[in-house]
């Protein structure tokens, strides 16, 4: 929605500036016109708020101002492109220097270039080109650690970054380091209210994560993902939020793994939803061919890893799912913005949460304070909430279709912190927790049953709620490993088995 057009006349039609991108731009040009001519300046603004369409002004007016020329730099070929197109919207002459582009002899002819980050690193690394009159240099993404290769061959320039995030992809190398301030432009907030994005409706589900490894880049390691996202009972919690919460909508799946992608595609396909799998495997005529069928396809289900979390527009998406976990910020914000914007018709979109994300980053559309997070990274990064401590605050509630199934039982409910602060006053040993709480679900399977075979199968469909219970208790006796955990539940779901069989029913 920000890229507004306007025609004028019998003149080609012209892009312009909503008001508070006019805003946004106006700043970076007050703040350049009071610092030196080799100033690092770094622009916040969300996903979907129109950084493209800042810049591309920002290009054409310092060009014709100073008679200089602007280099972008991206890191993908879409945005390269993407670009390209948004300068021609606004009238600058663009060259994108790609793989194929070997020397620049037609230089004079433009006033702006884009270029991929490898490739010029590669043209300049081996002088194979010489870019004259460059006085800026607009860094998009500017998060991305790879640009910094590039910084040393335009010291003298204006260097600008964009970014939704401003924090560094590399806790090592903080961005206070390349940029000597920061702008932040309107929030989320701001943006939503005004109608320039979709509002949010979240849902969340509570998924343990103690399996998941951290691995050298500070993320879940993919395979510790696979294994987790990969296995049934995962993907039938999938399958059942996007029934409970968007079932029949346009909805776009991000998972950490190929291998928990094609599980995705199956599970759905199984359930008889339309569905593609999409991922960095594809080759470009797949990848257009799938995105096509999804753009024009109303319920649309697309499952992919990583290679549409930048560089990929497609409004229509009406429900964001994030099948993964991740301790990027950059990332969660990335993936909830393919969703954000508006659309026709569409002024909402829904978000689902399978990775406890919004418990360890906040709600999408909340408040960030992006000059405290660019001054002190690592104080931000230290202070997000351990995943420890998201699962101990866990609430389960029985799924509906489930508790259809225990109606004769008034109460379902045990409270495990509560009955062992009890056992420990009355010197009991912390066992009898358990004890009741199985004494409890034996009662609800019986309850509920005519007979034995009934009972049993009731009991299987307490395993989620056995979970919760049974993590409840090894915090409370501080005792937590994964393999404590799986013996105490099978030993807990042996004997609730083995109580049905005194059981008589009537």
């Amino acid at each position: 929605m920000p890229e507004k057009t306007e025609t004028m006349n019998s003149n080609p039609t012209k892009k312009v500036l909503y008001e508070y991108q006019k805003k946004g731009m106006d700043k970076i040009f007050e703040t350049l016109e009071k610092s030196p001519s080799d100033y690092n300046l770094l622009y916040q603004l969300p996903t979907g708020g129109g950084k493209t369409v800042i810049f591309s002004e920002i290009a054409r007016r310092y060009a014709v101002s100073t008679n200089k020329k602007v280099l972008i730099l991206t890191h993908r070929v879409e945005l390269c492109n993407q670009t390209s197109d948004m300068l021609n919207g606004f009238g600058v002459k663009n060259k994108i220097i790609s793989s194929k582009v070997k020397e620049l002899l037609d230089q004079n002819e433009y006033t702006c270039f884009v270029a991929m980050v490898e490739t010029l690193n590669n043209r300049l690394k081996d002088d194979m080109m010489d870019l004259k009159d460059i006085g800026m240099v607009i860094v998009d993404e500017a998060h991305f650690n790879s640009f910094r290769k590039l910084f040393h061959y335009f010291e003298s320039c204006i260097m600008l970054g964009v970014t939704a995030t401003p924090l560094s992809s590399n806790v090592k190398l903080p961005m206070y380091q390349n940029y000597n301030e920061l702008i932040v432009g309107e929030s989320i907030n701001y943006l939503v209210k005004e109608g320039f994005l979709s509002s949010p409706t979240t849902y969340c589900y509570d998924v343990g994560l103690s399996s998941l490894k951290i691995g050298a880049n500070g993320d879940y390691t993919v395979r510790s993902s696979d294994l987790l996202y990969g296995d049934d009972p995962m993907l039938e919690k999938l399958v059942y939020a996007y029934e409970e919460n968007s079932k029949g909508k346009k909805a776009l799946i991000f998972n950490s793994g190929i291998n928990t992608s094609l599980g995705v595609y199956d599970s759905f396909t199984k359930a008889g939803y339309t569905i593609k799998h999409l991922d960095n495997k594809n080759s470009p005529t797949e990848r257009k061919e799938i995105l096509d069928w999804s753009k024009n396809t109303p319920n649309a289900i697309l499952t992919s890893v990583g290679i549409l979390t930048t560089g990929f527009d497609e409004p229509s998406v009406d429900t964001i799912i994030l099948n993964r976990a991740t301790k990027s910020l950059t990332l969660y914000y990335q993936m909830i913005g393919r969703g954000s914007r508006v659309f026709g018709e569409k002024k909402k979109f829904t978000i689902i949460d399978l990775g406890n994300n919004v418990a360890r980053f906040g709600a999408w559309n909340a408040p960030v304070d992006w000059h405290e997070i660019f001054r002190v990274p690592d104080f931000y990064l230290q202070n997000i909430i351990a995943d420890a401590e998201i699962e101990r605050s866990f609430k389960y509630k029985m799924p509906a279709d489930v508790r259809t199934h225990f109606s004769k039982s008034e109460n379902i409910e045990f409270d495990i912190n509560e009955e062992y602060k009890q056992a420990l006053r009355r010197g009991d040993r912390p066992k009898i927790v358990l004890e009741r709480s199985l004494s409890q679900h034996s009662t609800m399977c019986v309850d509920n049953s005519e007979d034995i075979m009934d009972a049993r199968i009731l009991a299987k469909l307490l395993s989620d709620q056995i979970a919760y219970r049974i993590r409840l208790y090894s915090y409370c006796i501080c005792k937590s490993t994964d393999n404590y955990l799986k013996w105490l539940q099978e030993d807990y779901e042996r004997k609730l088995m083995q109580s049905l069989s005194q059981k008589s029913f009537v």
